[in-house]
């Protein structure tokens, strides 16, 4: 059992705040939460009571053939916070099935440091699906990325291509604010038109080739599209929206005579959290411009409407 101390709310919670996707009552949400262990089952042998931990957005056991395979959420032991007869992140505590093999130990020292614990909180999600689109599109040292979706997922994929070595980074999104946050995390150029436009301004800027590595964080079929047509012949495409929308905008076609690679989906966090964690620890990277604003339990209402309406990127939940 865990207390929670810091959780989130991601966007994509606002499909069922919209109604979009179907709910049960009382069913719970949230999937993006660190806290304090209050209570252990008798076979959990990887933390202790009092242990400050964070838990990515899949619980997995750890030891199934995926989960050595560093692919924890097809773990089919495993299931995602906020589903039927699972807690969600976004409540005062949270029963964590199999512990072993899906919390993270943090260091004791971070619950006196803010900033630090709202930095480590996009551990669970956010960090690591960025990093995901970047491994996915394999970003390398010196290559050219583009990143579709300005949300928090598509600026911590600036991040990890940044990180990853990117020497030239396009991000798509039409949000000052954002596009800001974009550049402070290394993002080299800003491309804030949609559509044709967009792809002629991509290609512009990289003289008519495209990039070779495109991150797409958003989901939509015009999304998934802008991605494909902006991605250099021999170059990949890392999704990691969640789809909606249709066939989401593949064109086989098109991919097949530009030998073009689409790879992604739902990132397995937990194998990517001891990498990022000793990054923002000693401050390699730093998440923490994503989240900005901030509600308390009571107030989460009035964290879901400013993200509703787009006034909002990522807000925190304090507890």
């Amino acid at each position: 059992m865990v207390r929670t101390v810091l959780a989130c709310i991601c966007g994509s919670d606002l499909w069922a705040y919209r109604g979009v996707a179907q709910r049960q009552p009382g069913q719970r949400i949230g999937h993006e939460f660190l806290g304090v262990v209050e209570a252990v089952g008798a076979e959990v042998g990887s933390v202790r009571v009092g242990d400050l931990v964070v838990a990515p957005f899949v619980w997995s056991d750890g030891t199934c053939d995926f989960c050595r395979e560093g692919l924890h959420a097809s773990c089919p032991h495993g299931g995602f916070w906020g589903s039927v007869g699972s807690d969600g992140g976004q409540g005062e505590a949270v029963r964590v099935p199999d512990a072993d093999g899906t919390l993270v130990k943090l260091p004791a020292e971070a619950a006196g440091d803010e900033r630090l614990l709202t930095a480590l909180r996009a551990l669970s999600d956010v960090l690591a699906t960025g990093h995901h689109a970047a491994l996915a599109a394999r970003v390398r040292p010196g290559a050219t990325v583009a990143v579709v979706g300005d949300g928090a997922v598509g600026l911590c994929g600036v991040l990890a291509a940044k990180r990853l070595g990117a020497e030239q980074i396009i991000a798509l999104g039409r949000r000052t604010a954002r596009t800001d946050i974009a550049r402070t995390f290394g993002a080299t150029d800003v491309v804030a038109e949609r559509g044709e436009a967009a792809v002629a301004a991509v290609r512009e800027l990289t003289k008519g080739q495209g990039a070779h590595a495109v991150l797409e964080a958003v989901g939509t079929e015009e999304s998934m599209r802008t991605a494909i047509s902006i991605v250099r012949d021999g170059g990949a495409v890392g999704y990691v929206g969640v789809p909606h929308g249709g066939s989401a905008g593949v064109d086989i076609g098109q991919m097949f005579d530009r030998n073009v690679a689409l790879v992604g989906g739902v990132a397995p966090a937990r194998a990517y959290i001891p990498e990022l964690l000793a990054d923002v620890l000693d401050g390699t990277i730093d998440p923490c411009p994503v989240f900005d604003r901030s509600v308390t339990l009571d107030g989460v209402p009035d964290g879901y409407r400013p993200m509703d309406e787009r006034t909002a990127l990522k807000v925190r939940i304090t507890f």
